[in-house]
């Protein structure tokens, strides 16, 4: 197989920025590799000596997940490596592996029984002391291997871990990895107005969305594109992230910011009833509050509205582009984070407003 050609038209400013980036994002991953018996893994989850995260605290593997990793201990077979933070006080967080660890101490030393396996058939319905007494001690003397993230490394750098490690996987999204992992005040703002009735009924969700914290994401998008663009760059994830973290402090600093905020959202709303008959959805009957389209309505909304204030009294009337082709189109999901787009749609928003 042919190796692909350089590409000649990447410089060498392109080529040694790239190495900075590489450089700098190492610097935040510093790990050591551990190893730990069964034995010792379910005596420290017992004394809760790993701590877990809140936002992996409401997942919980079914049984028959639970069994079949079991099983898969028991013949052998090669388990993921476990991921942890020491956390400045020696305590080690669960970076990845919380459902895994849980399920050891179920077994080992709780009263967890083995569903219907595949392999053992012999052992479905057993609990760890139904094994013979040298089994167990073989279960108890097997080890699985840890990386730990030194103390130094924030936020963003566990929670990059977290979110690369599960790709894919039935875990914790993003909304969720940011509701625990940033507490605050800020925070508990944007849950507290996820759940504002009037809110709910203008954005739709299904039932999955709504227990992901889809209408947490939308009301944290709402407020961190209206602040502003800084920092972004095409990664909302990371953006969002930082900005969170950064409004957690502010309100900390300045508790007025609570009521400025939650005023600034409310008032959305109330415009957004009085404006658009379809609320963020897409069709009149519609059950989905597709995001392009609230971020294009809500903050385009927003930022007209701080230009001119008198579109309060004097409302403006969006029937007849908010149901156009060409509003469909640009709150398309092709590309939908890109920063040209992502502003394109917020500014046609306000751009239509602002022209009336």
């Amino acid at each position: 197989m042919k190796r692909p050609k350089p590409n000649l038209s990447i410089t060498s400013e392109q080529k040694a920025l790239a190495e900075a980036e590489i450089v700098a994002q190492a610097k935040r991953i510093d790990f050591y590799m551990t190893e730990y018996s069964i034995e010792i893994l379910a005596n420290k989850v017992r004394n809760e000596e790993f701590i877990v995260p809140s936002y992996q605290r409401e997942f919980t593997w079914e049984d028959e997940r639970k069994s079949r990793f079991i099983e898969s201990l028991i013949m052998g077979l090669p388990i993921p490596f476990l991921f942890f933070w020491e956390m400045p006080d020696g305590y080690l967080e669960i970076v990845d592996g919380s459902q895994r660890l849980r399920t050891i101490e179920e077994f080992v030393l709780g009263t967890f029984r083995l569903g219907d396996l595949e392999k053992l058939a012999a052992m479905s319905g057993f609990v760890f002391t139904d094994l013979p007494e040298s089994r167990q001690r073989k279960i108890k003397n097997r080890s699985i291997r840890g990386i730990v993230l030194n103390e130094h490394a924030d936020e963003q750098a566990r929670f990059d871990m977290f979110e690369r490690i599960n790709t894919g996987s039935k875990t914790a999204n993003k909304a969720e990895i940011r509701r625990g992992a940033l507490a605050g005040p800020f925070m508990s703002l944007i849950i507290e107005l996820a759940k504002n009735t009037q809110f709910v009924n203008l954005a739709p969700l299904s039932k999955k969305l709504v227990s992901e914290r889809e209408r947490e994401e939308l009301v944290t998008r709402f407020f961190a594109y209206g602040d502003g663009f800084e920092n972004y760059k095409d990664r909302p994830s990371e953006f969002l992230f930082d900005y969170v973290k950064k409004m957690n402090l502010l309100f900390e600093k300045d508790t007025r910011l609570k009521i400025a905020y939650e005023k600034r959202f409310l008032d959305l709303i109330e415009f957004v009833e009085k404006v658009f008959p379809w609320g963020f959805r897409k069709a009149e009957k519609g059950k989905a509050s597709p995001r392009s389209r609230f971020e294009a309505i809500s903050v385009g909304s927003y930022l007209a509205v701080r230009e001119n204030p008198n579109l309060l009294e004097v409302l403006p009337n969006a029937e007849e582009w908010h149901q156009s082709r060409e509003f469909s189109s640009i709150t398309g999901a092709d590309g939908a984070n890109a920063m040209k787009r992502l502003k394109g749609r917020i500014h046609f928003v306000r751009d239509r407003f602002l022209s009336e």
